[in-house]
C-alpha cells in the first residue's frame, strides 16, 4: 500500500517554463546571445538550474567555462522573478486534494535550488499538507541519487517500498529505482512519454486524475 508520496516540481506539479526560459533569456542576453526556442528549453530542464545553463552555453557555442558567469545571471534573474507565469497543472489541486484526503503523506523532491523550491511552493501548494519541500542543497547529490528521497522517507516515517515517486523524466524514475520506491512517470511535463515508457515505471499517467490510483 503507498502510504506517501514524492513529487518532482517542474513539470510535475507546476508549469515553470515561461519563468525559467525568461531568466534563461535574461542571462544570455547579459552576454549578447540570442533566446533559445521554448520547445528547446524545455529539454534542458530537470538536471538542476548548472546542467540547463551548460546546455545554453553549449547551443551558444560559449567556451565551458562560460558556464559559471552565466549561471550566476540566470540565478539573479530567476531569484527576482521566479512566479510571474507558474502556476499549478490544471487537474493537480482536486488530485492533491483526494491524496491528503486519503491521510498519505505528501512531499516534493526537486533540482531546483532549496530556497528558490520553498519560495514557489509556499504560496502555490500551501492549501496542502506537504510534509517535506527538498531542494537542491550543498553537499548533497542531485537526482537521481537517491539520498534525498531517502532521507525524506524517514523523516516521513515511511519506508522507501510504500513511497511512490512521481515525475515527469527519466531523472525521476531512476531515482525511484535507485531509492526503491515506485516509479510513476506522469507525461504532461517536459519530457516525451516515449522516455518515461522506456524505462518501464510502475506507474504511467496522461492527465493528474490517473494519480487516483495511488489512493488506498
Amino acid at each position: 500500500m503507498i502510504r506517501a508520496v514524492l513529487f518532482d516540481l517542474d513539470g510535475t506539479l507546476v508549469d515553470s517554463l515561461a519563468d525559467i526560459a525568461a531568466a534563461l533569456t535574461a542571462a544570455l542576453a547579459d552576454h549578447g546571445l540570442a533566446r533559445p526556442e521554448l520547445e528547446t528549453v524545455k529539454t534542458w530542464i530537470g538536471g538542476g538550474a548548472r546542467n540547463l545553463v551548460a546546455h545554453a552555453v553549449d547551443a551558444s557555442r560559449l567556451a565551458p567555462d562560460m558556464v559559471d558567469v552565466v549561471l550566476a545571471r540566470f540565478r539573479a534573474h530567476y531569484a527576482a522573478a521566479p512566479i510571474v507565469e507558474t502556476r499549478l497543472y490544471a487537474g493537480i489541486a482536486p488530485i492533491l486534494d483526494e491524496l491528503a484526503g486519503a491521510d498519505l503523506r505528501l512531499a516534493v523532491l526537486t533540482n531546483k535550488p532549496h530556497d528558490l523550491a520553498v519560495r514557489i511552493c509556499g504560496p502555490l501548494l500551501a492549501p496542502w499538507p506537504f510534509g517535506a519541500i527538498v531542494g537542491q542543497r550543498p553537499g548533497v547529490a542531485l537526482k537521481p541519487d537517491p539520498g534525498a528521497a531517502l532521507e525524506i522517507a524517514t523523516d516521513l516515517g515511511i519506508a522507501p517500498e510504500d513511497c511512490a515517486f512521481v515525475g515527469d523524466s527519466a531523472v525521476d524514475l531512476e531515482t525511484a529505482r535507485a531509492a526503491g520506491m515506485r516509479g510513476v512517470g506522469v507525461s504532461w511535463g517536459f519530457r516525451p512519454r516515449a522516455e518515461l515508457a522506456a524505462l518501464a515505471p510502475w506507474l504511467l499517467v496522461d492527465e493528474p486524475a490517473g494519480l487516483r490510483a495511488l489512493l488506498p
